[in-house]
């Protein structure tokens, strides 16, 4: 397993192309080898391929425009296809199943499909959850993720399980990173501390998760990429809250 960086992480520092190439140097610094591309300006798939070269990185997965996933798909694998990524992924759902049922279905019709026509294509379409999708379809139906699991087959959709989302939807994230074992190549690695009263985003092995179980259960259910992601650094340096997670997960043996 690998680890990297969501970059969604250090948003704020990748508004334009000269700030972006200057995180992704950054990061290079810190350690990391290996990016998720979230959350930054646009860029042209060549500039992208020229920058992870430059530094020695590499792409492992994004999250990338849900619509042109739907509708523009052999395009969007294409443009993967030039910055060396495989995983194309969804950052989350549109209405975030405010509809309940609704939602699920259209994401269904549009999403089904173009998971079929990424695999044809030798990319993997892969869904990021937050806690929403823990909700229950309807009164002792299963919960959304489970449904998911069970309408998508693996080659069509794979999970980009959130260890904190899955925490805060009263989710185990073993029990889940088990029982998606072989659908979640990437994972992303993000804490949990309770402070002042309230559950808060920490660097990872300085919060509450029980993280030794998390990398014993990703190493057994096949996962290639544990991608750092800290939303919110409540007011410290991203990339330093970045660094003490790389350093933690260095710690423990990782790479």
């Amino acid at each position: 397993m690998e680890i990297g960086v969501q970059l969604y992480t250090v948003r704020e520092y990748t508004k334009n192309l000269e700030d972006f190439a200057k995180t992704l140097e950054r990061i290079a610094d810190i350690g990391y080898r290996v990016v998720q591309v979230s959350g930054t300006c646009a860029y042209e798939p060549e500039w992208l391929k020229g920058q992870l070269d430059r530094l020695g990185l590499k792409c492992a997965i994004t999250h990338y425009n849900i619509d042109r996933i739907a509708f523009d798909t052999d395009k969007v694998v294409d443009e993967h296809k030039q910055f060396g990524c495989e995983y194309i992924g969804i950052g989350c759902m549109k209405n975030a199943l405010n509809n309940g049922m609704e939602d699920y279905k259209e994401f269904y019709r549009l999403y089904k499909p173009a998971g079929k026509r990424i695999a044809e294509l030798g990319c993997k379409l892969m869904y990021h959850n937050h806690a929403f999708e823990f909700a229950r379809t309807g009164k002792g139906g299963p919960i959304y993720l489970e449904k998911m699991a069970e309408d998508f087959s693996p080659e069509e959709l794979g999970f980009t399980l959130d260890t904190y989302w899955v925490q805060a939807g009263g989710g185990n994230p073993v029990q889940w990173i088990k029982k998606l074992a072989g659908r979640v190549d990437c994972v992303h690695l993000k804490d949990m501390a309770y402070e002042n009263g309230q559950q808060r985003m920490a660097p990872v092995y300085e919060g509450n998760i029980d993280f030794d179980s998390i990398l014993e259960a990703c190493e057994a259910a096949g996962t290639k990429y544990l991608l750092v992601e800290q939303d919110d650094c409540y007011g410290e340096d991203p990339f330093e809250c970045l660094k003490k997670s790389y350093q933690n997960l260095r710690a423990k043996g990782l790479k």
